[in-house]
């Protein structure tokens, strides 16, 4: 035993970060240092809330997880939950998670069955090279995939039981994963020895980018930067808030229900919303626009009631607007079997840059009127017409 001990701290530590960016925004930030199986982590993440992490970590023989220590703190949570402490141990074929603040103790216990179990944190991306390289030495050739199941440390995620997730290598040096928190699929690239150089959720909807950092940032001054700009801003908000645009016209009173996300200097037509897909016109949960009256919107006839809105951008610059029966569900779950109907919209160059995604209902004459949509250099329009 001594002899491995001694083998274990002679072996070089390598140091490392990694940079996420949602656009040109930082989202989150990480210092690592490795020695062998022992890992220790320094994070701070706006998720959106910010919070600052240090993690001390042991991997099993396969490079999965098997002894997880983290200290969290949360400056915007109340007093009682501001420091929270995680331990995590997970065995070949179960898993012992405790969760521990001022207001008490929570413990897991879960069977993992055959699956690799690994913590789930969105933004803690050294945790995402760890579920990569574990995965990568299952995977031996392109189109191997490897089961994944994921238990939550942050509170928010308490309620939730055990979800799971599939990394699957797609060419030497590149893989993607898959979970049940994610629309879509995450992209990584790696060197020779399974370190994550590369991340992007550019086939997702959380369109982050990610880079290994070769030199350690200063955790702790972003982190306090991150804390003070949250605290100014009045607490924590979400990355796309969620606004309503409303207004009378003719008889019908409308109104809109959307999600605005930011557009951080992207390349929004082609890029965050490419052409002839179904976008769910916003961010989050699904556009609602409710009437209190029928209308006529971009020609089509709309009875009284609530209902999602969908756009499809064309290379040419157009989009089509969908209008959808189905109400009430997240932004990722478009059925087309439901759909009222679709019509072209009108378009138009904004005047200067919209940065936060807009949809206004204009009133232009006694019943008449447009919905209108606007972000980064595009500008929509559908004429409403009220009975």
């Amino acid at each position: 035993i001594l002899s491995l001990v001694a083998c274990q701290s002679s072996k070089p530590a390598e140091s490392y970060g990694y940079l996420a960016r949602l656009g040109n925004d930082t989202v989150s930030i990480q210092r690592v240092t490795r020695r062998g199986d022992e890992i220790v982590s320094d994070e701070v993440d706006r998720f959106p809330r910010v919070r600052r992490r240090h993690t001390t970590m042991r991997l099993a023989d396969d490079g999965s997880i098997r002894h997880l220590e983290m200290d969290i703190i949360t400056p915007s949570e109340p007093s009682n939950e501001r420091k929270r402490h995680v331990v995590a141990d997970v065995s070949t074929d179960s898993g012992h998670i405790t969760k521990r603040d001022s207001t008490g103790t929570k413990k897991v216990a879960f069977a993992k069955g055959s699956a690799m179990a690994m913590p789930h944190l969105p933004q803690m991306y050294s945790l995402t090279d760890l579920y990569f390289a574990a995965a990568l030495r299952r995977a031996i050739a392109p189109g191997d995939s490897v089961d994944m199941r994921q238990y939550y440390i942050d509170r928010e995620f308490d309620r939730f039981p055990l979800h799971h997730g599939v990394v699957r290598l797609v060419a030497p040096g590149k893989a993607d994963i898959h979970h049940d928190w994610l629309a879509g699929y995450g992209d990584a690239t790696f060197d020779s020895l399974h370190h994550m150089l590369t991340y992007s959720g550019a086939r997702s909807t959380y369109k982050v980018e990610v880079e290994r950092l070769t030199t350690q940032p200063d955790v702790q001054a972003i982190g306090e930067r991150f804390a003070a700009q949250e605290t100014a801003q009045g607490g924590m908000r979400q990355l796309s808030v969620r606004d309503t645009a409303r207004a009378t016209i003719g008889a019908a009173t409308i109104s809109v229900d959307y999600g605005r996300p930011l557009a951080r200097g992207r390349v929004l037509l082609g890029n965050i919303l490419p052409f002839d897909e179904v976008w769910r016109t916003g961010a989050n949960a699904a556009t609602q626009l409710t009437t209190s009256a029928p209308i006529t919107l971009a020609g089509m006839r709309v009875p009284a009631g609530t209902y999602t809105l969908w756009t499809v951008p064309r290379r040419d610059g157009h989009a089509d607007l969908i209008v959808n029966k189905q109400s009430g569900q997240w932004g990722t779950e478009y059925d087309a079997k439901r759909d009222l109907g679709k019509a072209a919209l009108s378009v138009d160059t904004a005047t200067s840059p919209v940065e936060k995604f807009t949809i206004s209902v204009a009133p232009e004459r006694a019943k008449k009127g447009a919905l209108v949509l606007e972000w980064g250099s595009f500008r929509w329009r559908a004429p409403i017409v009220a009975d």
